[in-house]
């Protein structure tokens, strides 16, 4: 089945990652395998709602054009997922790829055990079955460092060797990324903490309010870094960051400097795939209205390839198989007013201050971008389209310069824009039904292009 079918919801992407119903969260294992990418995500198959916590899964053999597939993992009654299949990996383990997961049994306490699930036929390039161990491979967090958050293992190789990371937290509110050796999948030896929140680079990057890093995941640049991707716990899911540093031996993370991962408030969990010539990312974006009588929630962001600037900040653009999203013509190739289709690919480039507005209100209100390239400022302006919490205006900052490129994939309800290739901005709009979705760019030397997305033909 086709991601791009229809939606019955007009707020409901049609061309990213998400179930034909009910709810969603994290990506999970974001894999390659016999040509093709699976990704997995946190799913309930029976309810809109965060409980009952399975692995969903599609494919795609090229980033653009997704098929489902039936559910990866199930909650094993009795077993030490039985109250719930949580974030995790997904590896190649000897020619068998092997999803790496939470478990959560039904007597928890809030600390997640680390379980395994194997592809029942190494050979089906599809991955439609796996096989969970009946035992967990770690069954809670190490003694002595006092852990009450334990969970979404994270395997990866350095220096010739497979290691993981966990996520946790600490009883005084300290988080903290904690290794594992693990070269033998069914034997994981405790190896110290990778970084806790005392780092001071971490602590000006994030500040002190996690209390729990979550989804911690790692990828090595061309020229030997390492960014190590966070999701920030504050008791609920808060915002995500990234530390960009250097893997001592040990290993050790040394960080050198770090940030916001992305600027909006409906991004969170993030997953990596490394490829050899390339990382690629997914997140979460969960909804930020009410619940009402929706029969989904949640959906992922389009794939985003992640690097590192030589100053250390990220560099994050859009994979450039999204490309074949375009229709075969664009709809504006320059400044003005044009009608925006419900699904779009819009790149401006400013050369002095610029507004962007992309929705307008019967009241006269406008879901504005403005650009400053002088300032070196993106501002997403969403007064007239109010939101649980704020509807105060995101910010965010890159170099300042002659001029300022953006690309806005907008996709239903979910909005993605990319700030040159610094920074990005994820938000949930919701249009009613009186709202006008129109494109007005006004700016001084300003170049525009836009392209409405349609479904994807095979090859």
């Amino acid at each position: 089945m086709s991601l791009a079918a229809p939606p019955q919801d007009p707020h409901a992407p049609r061309f990213r990652v998400r179930p034909p119903a009910h709810w969603m969260n994290d990506p999970n294992g974001p894999f390659r395998w016999r040509g093709r990418y699976h990704l997995f995500y946190q799913h309930n198959p029976d309810a809109p709602v965060h409980a009952n916590v399975h692995w969903g899964h599609a494919s795609s053999a090229d980033l653009a054009h997704w098929e489902h597939h039936p559910i990866a993992l199930t909650p094993t009654p009795g077993g030490p997922d039985e109250a719930g299949c949580w974030s995790g990996c997904t590896v190649d383990d000897g020619g068998v790829p092997t999803a790496v997961y939470t478990g959560v049994d039904r007597h928890h306490t809030g600390l997640g055990t680390i379980c395994l699930a194997r592809a029942a036929d190494p050979d089906d390039p599809l991955l439609t079955a796996w096989v969970p161990s009946a035992a967990p491979v770690v069954a809670g967090p190490p003694e002595g460092l006092d852990v009450v958050m334990f969970r979404d293992p994270f395997v990866f190789r350095h220096a010739g060797r497979r290691r993981a990371l966990v996520g946790a937290g600490h009883a005084d509110g300290t988080p903290s990324v904690l290794l594992y050796d693990c070269d033998d999948l069914t034997d994981w030896r405790f190896a110290g903490v990778l970084l806790d929140g005392r780092d001071p680079v971490a602590r000006a990057a994030f500040g002190d309010r996690a209390t729990g890093w979550e989804c911690p995941q790692l990828y090595a640049t061309g020229d030997g870094r390492w960014v190590l991707v966070l999701s920030l716990w504050d008791g609920h899911p808060w915002t995500t960051g990234y530390l960009t540093g250097r893997l001592d031996a040990g290993p050790r993370f040394v960080a050198h400097t770090g940030g916001r991962l992305d600027h909006g408030r409906d991004f969170y969990a993030p997953a990596v795939l490394q490829e050899p010539g390339r990382a690629l990312l997914w997140g979460w974006s969960w909804e930020a209205r009410e619940r009402g009588d929706a029969d989904w929630a949640g959906v992922l962001t389009a794939p985003r390839v992640v690097d590192v600037h030589p100053d250390g900040a990220l560099r994050v653009t859009p994979a450039p198989e999204l490309d074949r999203l375009r229709a075969a013509g664009p709809f504006v190739t320059a400044p003005g007013r044009a009608a925006l289709p419900a699904a779009y690919d819009l790149t401006v480039t400013a050369r002095g201050a610029t507004t962007v507005s992309l929705l307008r209100s019967a009241s006269g209100a406008e879901l504005t971008v403005r650009l400053d390239p002088g300032t070196g400022t993106v501002t997403l302006d969403r007064a007239g389209w109010p939101r649980p919490g704020t509807g105060a205006p995101v910010v965010a900052r890159v170099p300042p310069g002659g001029e300022l490129t953006v690309r806005v994939l907008v996709d239903g309800s979910l909005y993605e824009l990319f700030a040159g290739d610094r920074a990005t901005i994820t938000e949930r709009v919701y249009q009613r039904a009186d709202d006008i979705r129109e494109l007005d760019v006004t700016g001084p030397g300003v170049a525009v292009s836009g392209w409405e997305l349609v479904p994807p033909t095979r090859g």
